[in-house]
């Protein structure tokens, strides 16, 4: 989506097509982060919702979806608009969009091991699953993420000069962070996250399905929820392949790169964002209770707040 002046061998065709995708891609992203934002707004006005720690790390997560989101989409804008940018600024808004990035996976295990915990042991749950301790876990999820990008900020520190980080670049993370001890590091962190993470939800899935009666529309509910996690993460895991995808797809569309580079910014950088507020939003009874108040004007008696 490098872009120059007309007159710099870009067709007016390709131009007016590119800003398209543009134009798309931030309907797209100012349309899921204002729903977000509706479903941010209904969980910090009622107590029920904050008092309960399923809805917390929902908050959480969709947080961290519009922070996830507004960056990936600035960077999209960036690189029509400008095409390179230096690379102090690249690392200013690369760096939280790695974290939230980690995030996403981690809080989805954690919200599977919450919903294993309300089905399988329904009478020391509200003992084990408090605020208090859930907020403790997404600091600890951030600390977690965090940690595991600042090894590439000290490396680049330390081996790169001043005219390095005044230089201009696409912003990528490759691009910032060119040490190939930095690839082989974040490849290995992000390959034992996942596998935590999905031995977590098939852990999860297959007590709730072996605990459970299957008459149980509690249980039921958890192990469609899980699977819905699920999915999430094979999103997720998207991201970690984008580079062998994108390879892939150049190899069989040559001729259609911006394409490619459009089609699969849209399938993983936006698509994961749209399924979080489908999830709790829709699915869940009591917040779409509340939700409705603000999305369809539907009055809530007081003494149901």
């Amino acid at each position: 989506m490098n872009v120059t002046a007309l007159g710099g061998g870009v067709s007016r065709a390709n131009f007016f097509t590119d800003l398209g995708k543009n134009v798309i891609v931030v309907i797209l992203g100012i349309s899921i982060n204002s729903v977000n934002a509706v479903m941010v707004h209904t969980f910090t006005r009622h107590h029920v919702l904050r008092s309960n720690p399923r809805y917390v790390l929902f908050f959480h997560l969709v947080l961290n979806d519009m922070i996830q989101l507004t960056i990936s989409i600035s960077l999209y804008i960036f690189a029509f608009a400008l095409g390179t940018i230096h690379v102090f600024i690249c690392l200013l808004l690369i760096l939280p969009a790695i974290i939230s990035t980690i995030n996403t996976p981690l809080n989805l295990g954690v919200m599977a091991t919450e919903c294993f915990l309300s089905v399988c042991f329904p009478l020391r749950y509200n003992n084990i699953c408090t605020v208090k301790r859930t907020c403790i876990l997404i600091g600890f999820i951030w600390a977690v993420s965090s940690l595991s990008v600042l090894p590439d900020v000290f490396i680049l520190l330390a081996t790169e000069q001043q005219h390095f980080f005044l230089s201009r670049v696409f912003c990528d993370r490759d691009n910032v962070f060119p040490s190939s001890y930095s690839k082989e590091k974040t490849n290995a962190i992000f390959l034992v996250f996942l596998v935590l993470v999905w031995f977590t939800l098939f852990y999860t899935y297959f007590r709730v399905l072996l605990t459970a009666k299957a008459a149980n529309a509690d249980a039921t509910k958890a192990r469609s929820t899980i699977l819905l996690h699920a999915f999430q993460v094979l999103l997720c895991t998207m991201t970690f392949l984008q580079p062998l995808l994108m390879q892939l797809l150049r190899y069989l569309f040559p001729q259609g790169v911006a394409s490619v580079h459009f089609t699969i910014f849209v399938i993983i950088q936006i698509f994961p964002r749209f399924l979080s507020p489908i999830i709790y939003g829709l699915r869940d009874k009591t917040f779409r209770k509340y939700l409705s108040r603000y999305c369809l004007c539907v009055q809530i008696p007081a003494s149901r707040k």
